[in-house]
């Protein structure tokens, strides 16, 4: 009995094997076109009912991305087939940009820097009412956090990923410490994305949030990032252009940094009050800002109770740009107006507008929704 048991075990064995080796070939060979891929756009059919925005053709144009911000606005929900349009485009485009991304801003144009906005989609209008919508004489660079915590997440990020497709040079976008997998499946945007749209799109926004660069820099002066500086001296900004990001942010390490590390007032370095990433002083800042030839360090990642805070001798300026931050923080949000040449720091807050009677983690994790 034993033997013919032994024999049976391995036949099931070796069955188990086949299946997970050609399994495990279909996954790998499907990564290198992603989870969902252009050719099956054209399959999803657009029924006669529906009378939401429409791309015609491949072009997003600026009359598509105002009739789906208004849409949105009256809380009606884009067709996937345009979904998927934009979102794949937005894979295409960002897999093609470095880690570190550099912006000129030509003289005496100016050039608008934004915070966490966390799928505070009403908000989002209310800059673009204050501030203009993103052009290319008008562009933004949003700081990362697009998502989670607020139930218009989904509403966030389709409209600054269709400003971008629109024009590239209009909008740019840097990848927050909530653009991951693991973030999202607490804080609300997977529940929100499978809830409007489909489980495919969670995959699909996860392959596109590895895409997203790090960092900026603004006329080799300015150094715009989510989260902060790093556990080491001497990193410099070729060191951050080598980053290899395609990947879910790791425990430790520069990328981790980037995305996690919070500005400390004592000097030196010390450990995180998140438990991911580090503390860093001013004197970190400054020896970063003179190694590199610097001026500035601009950072989003914590609330602000005027929406902005400036340390560091000022020579790092937080934004943040959710006011009322979960309905219950009470802050204002902020975002910073550069002009060149000189980029000097011109910094503007506003309050927190109503919105729909959503409350923020609606979409989220079912133990977490119970403390929000």
């Amino acid at each position: 009995m034993m033997i013919v048991g032994t024999a049976a075990a391995i036949e099931v064995a070796i069955i188990l094997v086949v299946v997970l080796v050609v399994l495990g070939a279909r996954w790998w060979g499907g990564r290198g076109r992603g989870v969902f891929h252009k050719g099956q756009v054209h399959d999803l059919d657009v029924e006669p009912q529906y009378s939401g925005a429409r791309i015609d053709g491949d072009v997003v144009t600026l009359d598509f991305v105002k009739k789906m911000m208004d849409d949105f606005k009256n809380q009606k929900c884009i067709h996937k087939r345009y979904a998927f349009q934009i979102v794949l485009q937005m894979r295409d485009m960002l897999r093609a940009l470095p880690s570190l991304v550099d912006i000129n801003v030509p003289h005496g144009n100016h050039f608008t820097v934004c915070g966490d906005v966390h799928g505070q989609f009403y908000d989002l209008l209310n800059i673009f009412e204050l501030n203009g919508l993103p052009s290319d004489e008008n562009p933004y660079l949003f700081n990362g956090d697009f998502v989670d915590r607020g139930s218009f997440s989904l509403e966030v990020i389709l409209t600054l990923f269709a400003f971008k497709c629109m024009s590239p040079a209009a909008i740019y976008l840097a990848r927050g410490n909530h653009e991951s997998k693991s973030m999202n499946k607490i804080y609300g945007f997977e529940g929100e994305v499978k809830s409007k749209l489909s489980d495919t799109f969670v995959e699909l926004f996860a392959e596109v949030f590895c895409c997203l660069p790090l960092a900026h820099v603004i006329n080799e002066k300015v150094f715009v990032v989510h989260g902060g500086l790093f556990s080491v001296d001497g990193v410099k900004l070729s060191d951050i252009r080598a980053i290899d990001r395609f990947c879910e942010p790791p425990e430790e390490g520069l990328m981790c940094e980037l995305l996690w590390s919070d500005p400390q007032p004592n000097p030196g370095r010390g450990p995180s009050k998140r438990g991911v990433g580090l503390s860093f002083g001013g004197d970190v800042t400054k020896r970063f800002l003179q190694e590199n030839n610097l001026d500035l360090v601009v950072r989003s990642h914590e609330v602000k109770d005027e929406g902005y805070e400036i340390e560091h001798d000022g020579k790092l300026i937080t934004v943040f740009s959710a006011p009322n931050y979960c309905d219950q923080m009470g802050n204002k949000g902020a975002f910073i107006r550069f002009e060149a040449p000189d980029l000097k720091p011109n910094i503007v807050t506003f309050s927190a507008v109503p919105h729909p009677d959503v409350k923020p983690m609606a979409y989220a994790n079912n133990f977490l929704r119970m403390f929000s």
